[in-house]
C-alpha cells in the first residue's frame, strides 16, 4: 500500500556528501516507488557552508520532482561562513523556526501516514511531534549523528548545564518516538543506553550499480594529470577543522622525498583556505587541492585513487559513521581508516578484512602506514570491500527493508 510520507531534515539533495546525500536518495527512492513524499528542508549549503547556485535562501521555494510524487519545500536559513559552536546553534535554530512555519501550513493539507525526522538537528523532532499530535501518523526518528555527545566531546559549549538541558530534551524526544533508528552497531548501543526501546539498524547505503570497480586505475590517473606510476593518497569529503587535515600537511612535508606518493585533498569546507595557505607556505609539490568532483565523473575519480583516507578523531570514531566510506567500499577502494580498537568502525573493517585500520590521531603511524601501503600490494582488501558493499550496503536491499519495518 502506497503512503503519504513527510520527511523533515536540514540537508537534502542536491548535496553530494554527508547527510544530505542519503536523505536525498531516500526521498527519491520513496517517490519512485510510488509514495507521495513531502520534504521540508533548507537550501543546499553543505559542505562549503554557502548556499549553492542557483538557489537563494531568503524566501521559501517549492520544487516538484519524480513525476510530482516528490514535493520539496525549501525553507530559508542562516548559513554561517565560519560555523563555530554558537553560529551552528543559530543556524539550526533559524531553520527550526522557518521549517516550523512550513509544517504548520502542512497541518491543513492531506494527512501524512509516516513522518521521517532526520537528526541532526536533534530537536527537529519537536516539529514531528507537533504534527503527530494534531494530525496523527507514525514518526521514525533517524539518527545520523549523536549531535550532543559530539558537541560535548569537542567542547563546543562552555557550560555543563547547557548539555544537561539538551540531554533532557533529547530523552523526551526519544521516549515519544514510534521508531528510533541509527546507522551503526556502536551508535545503536549508545542510543540504547538513553531510552528503553528497540533501536533499529538503518545503515547508510550505496548504489552499487553507480559506484563500481573499474579495471585500469593507473590509466585513470592520466585524466587528472598524474603519472601512471604515481601513488595517489586521496582525502575526499568535507574540509573542516575537526577532520584534523592539518596532519596531512605535516605528513606531506615529511614524505617529500617519496616522489611517487601524491596527496590529494578534494572537496570544500571552511578550513580549506587555511590548509592551502599552510601547504603554500611549505611549498609542497606533492599535495594538490581539487574541488568537489561532479557526480558524472565521481566513480572514475574514486577508482583513480590508490589509498582512500578516512580520518576520524579519537573521541568521535564511534559517534559518527563516515558517509564517504560506503562509496569507497563500493568501488573496491583501499581504505586507510583511523579508528581506535573497540569502536564499530575499527571492528567492522577488521571483521571483514576490507581495509587498513590504525589508531586515531597518531601522525607518525599514519605516515608510516601510507608509505607501507604505497610500496606493497593490498588487492585482497579491495576485493573484500566490494563484496561487503554488495552484501550489506546495497540500497536496493536496505531501503525496502526499512520501509517494511516501519509500516
Amino acid at each position: 500500500m502506497k503512503k503519504r510520507i513527510l520527511v523533515l531534515g536540514i540537508n537534502c539533495l542536491p548535496e553530494l556528501t554527508g547527510i544530505g546525500k542519503y536523505t536525498g536518495e531516500m526521498i527519491q527512492w520513496l517517490a519512485n516507488d510510488g509514495h507521495q513524499v513531502t520534504m521540508v528542508t533548507g537550501f543546499p549549503y553543505y559542505p562549503n557552508w554557502q548556499v549553492q547556485q542557483p538557489y537563494h535562501g531568503n524566501f521559501y521555494k517549492t520544487e516538484k520532482l519524480c513525476n510530482d510524487n516528490l514535493t520539496i519545500h525549501r525553507c530559508p536559513l542562516y548559513v554561517p561562513k565560519d560555523p563555530s559552536g554558537l553560529k551552528r546553534l543559530l543556524h539550526e535554530a533559524n531553520f527550526f523556526m522557518s521549517a516550523g512555519m512550513m509544517v504548520f501550513k502542512l497541518l491543513f493539507k492531506k494527512k501524512q501516514d509516516l513522518i521521517f525526522c532526520i537528526a541532526p538537528p536533534f530537536h527537529l523532532a519537536i516539529l514531528a511531534l507537533m504534527y503527530r499530535f494534531i494530525r496523527g501518523g507514525k514518526i521514525v526518528y533517524h539518527i545520523q549523528d549523536l549531535q550532543i555527545e559530539a558537541a560535548k566531546e569537542l567542547n563546543m559549549l562552555k557550560h555543563d548545564w547547557m548539555f544537561d538541558a539538551l540531554f533532557g530534551l533529547e530523552n523526551f524526544i526519544l521516549r515519544k518516538m514510534n521508531f528510533v533508528s541509527t546507522i551503526s552497531e556502536g551508535m545503536i548501543a549508545r542510543v540504547g543506553k538513553k531510552v528503553k526501546k528497540k533501536i533499529m539498524f538503518f545503515p547508510n547505503w550505496v548504489d552499487t550499480e553507480t559506484f563500481f570497480p573499474l579495471p585500469d586505475r593507473n590509466a585513470l590517473k592520466l585524466k587528472w594529470g598524474y603519472g601512471e606510476d604515481h601513488q595517489i593518497i586521496l582525502y575526499s569529503g568535507s574540509i573542516g577543522e575537526k577532520q584534523g587535515l592539518d596532519a596531512l600537511i605535516r605528513i606531506a612535508e615529511q614524505l617529500q622525498e617519496k616522489e611517487k606518493i601524491k596527496f590529494v585533498i578534494c572537496g570544500t569546507g571552511p578550513f580549506k583556505q587555511e590548509l592551502i595557505r599552510m601547504a603554500t607556505e611549505k611549498n609542497l609539490k606533492n599535495l594538490d587541492f581539487l574541488p568537489l568532483q561532479g557526480f558524472d565523473v565521481f566513480n572514475e575519480f574514486l577508482n583513480m585513487a590508490d589509498v582512500h583516507l578516512v580520518l576520524q578523531k579519537a573521541n568521535a570514531s564511534d559517534l559518527v559513521m563516515p558517509s564517504k566510506l560506503t562509496s569507497i567500499l563500493s568501488v573496491g577502494g583501499l581504505a586507510l581508516v583511523t579508528a581506535n580498537a573497540g569502536t564499530t568502525l575499527h571492528d567492522v573493517i577488521h571483521a571483514h578484512d576490507m581495509g587498513v585500520v590504525i589508531a586515531a590521531e597518531d601522525e607518525n603511524e599514519l605516515a608510516r602506514t601510507i608509505v607501507f601501503i604505497a610500496e606493497n600490494d593490498h588487492d585482497k582488501y579491495r576485493v573484500n570491500a566490494r563484496k561487503y558493499a554488495e552484501q550489506f550496503l546495497d540500497k536496493r536491499n536496505i531501503l525496502p527493508k526499512m520501509l517494511a519495518d516501519v509500516s
